[in-house]
C-alpha cells in the first residue's frame, strides 16, 4: 500500500509549451526542467529542448524523481568536475521514450529506474575485472550528466533497472538510492539475524533501514531525538527506542550488551562519533549519510574492543526493488510537482519531510 501525501504549496507555476518554432523555423519539442546555474544558485524552472539519446543510451520520460541529500552537491557545488548549468536528481523512474541504439533487453515503453550510479568507465582495472561498483572513474546521475528533475532525461543502458509491476513509480524512486544504500549496508555488514543493531536517525534513510533490518531478522534499536517518532518506529518493528535528548545512547546500548553494528543515517558528526562507545566487541560503525564535518574518535576507542568505522554508499538497485516487493517494504513519502522542487528540497534539508520527498512528474 502506498504511503504518501500529496503536497501542493501556493506557488506560481510556469506555463508549459509542447513546442515552438526555433530560429531557423524548425519545430522543436520542449520540456520543463529544474536546473542550478552556479554553485549556491537557486533551483530554476526552465524550458529546454528534449535531448536525444546516443549509442547505448535511452531517452526516459520521467514519471517520478526522489529528492536526496546527495542533490545538495549540485545545489552547493564542490564536487570535482561538476559543470553548470546542471539538472539534479538520481532517484529516477520513467518509461523509455526512445532508444539510441538497438537493444535485446530494453524496449520503448518499458518502465525503468536509474540510481546514483550513472555509468562506468569500462577502462580501469576494476571495470576490466567486472567489478563495476569499484570503478575508479564512475559517472553519477544528476552530477556527471543531467538528472531526473525534468520531464525527460538521458540514461545509459548499462545502469538501467527494470521496475517491478507491484511498485508504483512514486514508491520505487526512493528505493533506487535510499533503499539500495540501506539494504546494501545491512547485507554487507557482519550483523546477522538475531544480532542487536542500531539505526541512528529515523528519517528518509532511517525508516527504510529499520524496515529492512526487521525483514532480515535483526534485533533493531532506533536512536532519534525526541519522543514524537517513537510510536512509528515501534510500529515499523523497532524493539527499543532511545531518545538522544534525554539519555546517553552509548551508555544505553552498553546496558544491552553493545551493538553488533550501528548504521548512521543522520548527518551529525558529533552524534555519530559518540556512538563508538556503544559498540560491542568487533562491532561496526557504518556511516551511510553524507556529512562533511570531521569526527573526534580516539584510536583507543577502537583498539580496546576491536571496533571499526567505515562508510557505505550505493547498493544493488534490482535486488533492492525485488526484496522490497517480497517483504512489503515501501518508503513513506510526500509528493510534490516539479515546479515545487525548491520547496521539496528545503523540506528535505531541514528534516521536515515525512520521510522522503518525491517529485511526481508524469503518470506515476
Amino acid at each position: 500500500m502506498l504511503l504518501y501525501t500529496e503536497c501542493i504549496f501556493p506557488e506560481s507555476a510556469s506555463l508549459y509549451m509542447n513546442g515552438q518554432l526555433g530560429r531557423m523555423g524548425k519545430f522543436m519539442t520542449l520540456m520543463k526542467a529544474i536546473q542550478v546555474n552556479a554553485p549556491g544558485g537557486d533551483f530554476v524552472l526552465v524550458q529546454k529542448e528534449i535531448p536525444q539519446p546516443k549509442e547505448h543510451e535511452v531517452l526516459l520520460k520521467v514519471e517520478a524523481c526522489g529528492i536526496c541529500h546527495g542533490d545538495a552537491i549540485v545545489k552547493y557545488g564542490g564536487f570535482p568536475g561538476l559543470q553548470y548549468p546542471r539538472t539534479p536528481g538520481h532517484e529516477v523512474v520513467g518509461k523509455i521514450a526512445k532508444l539510441g541504439s538497438e537493444s535485446q533487453y530494453w524496449k520503448v515503453g518499458q518502465r525503468v529506474g536509474v540510481g546514483w550510479r550513472g555509468g562506468h568507465c569500462l577502462k580501469c582495472k576494476s571495470c576490466l575485472k567486472g567489478e563495476f561498483w569499484a570503478c575508479e572513474s564512475p559517472l553519477a546521475t544528476g552530477i556527471s550528466s543531467d538528472g531526473g528533475y525534468a520531464e525527460y532525461m538521458i540514461a545509459r543502458m548499462d545502469v538501467l533497472t527494470a521496475i517491478p509491476d507491484e511498485l508504483s513509480s512514486v514508491e520505487a524512486a526512493p528505493l533506487l538510492c535510499a533503499g539500495a544504500t540501506t539494504l546494501g549496508a545491512l547485507k554487507s555488514s557482519a550483523a546477522k539475524g538475531g544480532d542487536l543493531i542500531v539505526i541512528q536517525g529515523f528519517g528518509g534513510l532511517g525508516h527504510l533501514a529499520l524496515q529492512f533490518a526487521v525483514r532480515l531478522g535483526m534485533n533493531a534499536v532506533v536512536i532519534s531525538r525526541g519522543k514524537e517518532k517513537e510510536l512509528l518506529a515501534r510500529k515499523l518493528g523497532a524493539q527499543i527506542y532511545i531518545d538522544a535528548e534525554t539519555s546517553n545512547p552509548s551508555q544505553e546500548l552498553m546496558k544491552l550488551g553493545g551493538a553488533r553494528a550501528i548504521f548512521c543515517t543522520a548527518p551529525n558528526s558529533k552524534s555519530i562519533g559518540e556512538l563508538v562507545d556503544g559498540l560491542a566487541r568487533n562491532g561496526q560503525l557504518i556511516i551511510l549519510t553524507f556529512v562533511t564535518e570531521p569526527m573526534q574518535i580516539s584510536p583507543v576507542q577502537l583498539m580496546r574492543a576491536v571496533r571499526s568505522v567505515s562508510g557505505w554508499v550505493g547498493g544493488n538497485t534490482s535486488d533492492t526493488l525485488h526484496f522490497s516487493v517480497l517483504t512489503h517494504v515501501v518508503p513513506m513519502v510526500e509528493v510534490f510537482p516539479l515546479e515545487q522542487a525548491s520547496i521539496a528540497f528545503e523540506r528535505m534539508m531541514t528534516a521536515k519531510v515525512h520521510f522522503r520527498a518525491v517529485l511526481k512528474i508524469g503518470d506515476a
